[in-house]
């Protein structure tokens, strides 16, 4: 193995509108890079791909998507499982890695990451992108609702706010009331937490008597969820933070920070390009998706080269958009961000159910406080039934609601879709992802 890593960030991200052409030629310079660093001293990529048939010099993008199998999240856990602690996808002795962050808890073994100084230094370059793309100016200040466990969340955030010098103050171990204090207190003007968390800290403060009217809070950062795209929740928490623009992107641990908002079209993420080579496959056949066509996202990170992913498959369902954006950026784009996982959409007597799309039509409902859908397949057919909690200032009774939500979804899905309302403060309240989804079979949730 390679002793040094000071050449691991390969060739410069450009800066500026870059053309397309001028940004697929980067990805291929990097992803030669990328191969020749890695096939030598990097054993779980070593074993997967042989550098025999991509040979000294990569010759096309197309070569690399022909060649390279993709990689799953199954095998990672058994690598992990196989390769203690840390799995054998480590490009360099273990010496140069500085930091170690795992998976949220989405499968049963958590994934381990590592970093080194260079791949950690990318991730902070992709967070600068993100907050120019968000209008982040000199003087903000930021608070983050964010526990710091050890998944990598706002970490990769927080230390590229340290960086550039803004305010930071870390809301991590502080209950939900004290944290809307201490954004007013502080002169917050930029929070940063899950779409979840931010419904959920407005809608306390306004049950404590915390005036966020009153906050300087302009700007909302949220990941970790599809609701920071989905224009009914989008709303809801601009309501509840007046003033506040919501501001979506997302990532996850293995890759990394990911995508931003378009500054011109909410509603849509762009691809960071330049540090990722996207694809959207069919989940069934793994074959390309068209455009327009709802497949899975498939990423591979083009600056991240001491644990690197190669052709990972997500899970995240998306809609890509090829073509110049209205924003001026090539970069590609997924129409309404992350619109749920390949494995929570359900088939509902022959109807696609995303969970993208419930949000969107429970949000519509300003009296829902909270939900939680119940996937029932105790029969032959699969049932959704649906629990809303009201809000405390409901104007509405339990009856309307439950009228006026389900004749909602017949007339967005052509689905009846029983619905169940419970008191305020029935349903549990999330943090960090929520956990709405759950499945009902042989009587047991």
């Amino acid at each position: 193995m390679s002793g040094s890593v000071a050449s691991e960030a390969g060739p410069a991200c450009q800066s500026g509108s870059t053309s397309r052409s001028e940004l697929d030629e980067l990805q291929l310079v990097k992803l030669r890079h990328l191969l020749a660093t890695l096939l030598p001293a990097n054993r779980f990529y070593s074993r997967k791909i042989s550098a025999a048939e991509i040979g000294s010099s990569l010759a096309s993008i197309a070569q690399f998507q022909r060649l390279v199998p993709f990689t799953t999240k199954h095998e990672l856990v058994k690598d992990r499982l196989e390769h203690p602690p840390y799995g054998s996808n480590l490009t360099y002795p273990l010496e140069h890695y500085v930091r170690c962050h795992q998976t949220s808890g989405s499968t049963a073994v958590p994934i381990r990451w590592l970093d080194t100084r260079e791949s950690w230094a990318a991730l902070l370059e992709n967070w600068a992108r993100i907050f120019a793309a968000a209008g982040v100016r000199h003087d903000d200040r930021f608070f983050f609702a964010f526990s710091f466990g050890p998944f990598l969340g706002f970490w990769s955030a927080i230390e590229a706010v340290h960086r550039q010098g803004w305010f930071c103050f870390s809301g991590g171990g502080m209950s939900t009331t004290a944290r809307a204090q201490a954004i007013l207190d502080n002169r917050i003007t930029v929070l940063c937490c899950t779409p979840t968390y931010a419904q959920h800290l407005g809608e306390t403060a306004r049950q404590k008597g915390i005036d966020l009217s009153l906050s300087r809070v302009r700007l909302v950062i949220v990941a970790g969820e599809a609701g920071g795209s989905i224009p009914a929740t989008r709303s809801r928490i601009a309501q509840l933070w007046p003033g506040a623009q919501v501001f979506d992107h997302h990532g996850m641990t293995e890759v990394g920070p990911v995508s931003y908002q378009c500054p011109a079209q909410p509603g849509r993420l762009h691809i960071l390009e330049e540090s990722y080579l996207a694809e959207v496959i069919d989940p069934r056949t793994g074959e390309p998706a068209e455009p327009g066509q709802t497949g899975e996202l498939v990423l591979t990170t083009l600056d991240r080269i001491g644990s690197p992913a190669l052709r990972y498959r997500t899970g995240d369902l998306v809609t890509p958009l090829r073509g110049p954006c209205r924003c001026g950026t090539q970069d590609l784009t997924l129409q309404g961000g992350i619109l749920g996982r390949a494995d929570d959409m359900v088939v509902v007597r022959g109807v696609n159910v995303y969970p993208g799309t419930v949000e969107e039509i429970v949000r519509r409902c300003p009296e829902v406080g909270e939900y939680l859908v119940e996937v029932d397949s105790r029969r032959a057919m699969l049932e959704l039934n649906l629990c809303v909690e009201l809000t405390h200032s409901s104007s509405q009774g339990a009856e309307a609601v439950r009228h006026s939500l389900e004749e909602a979804f017949q007339a967005a899905l052509n689905l009846r879709v029983p619905v169940r309302v419970v008191p305020p403060g029935t349903l549990p309240r999330y943090e960090m992802k929520a956990r709405r989804w759950v499945r009902v079979t042989e009587g047991v949730a």
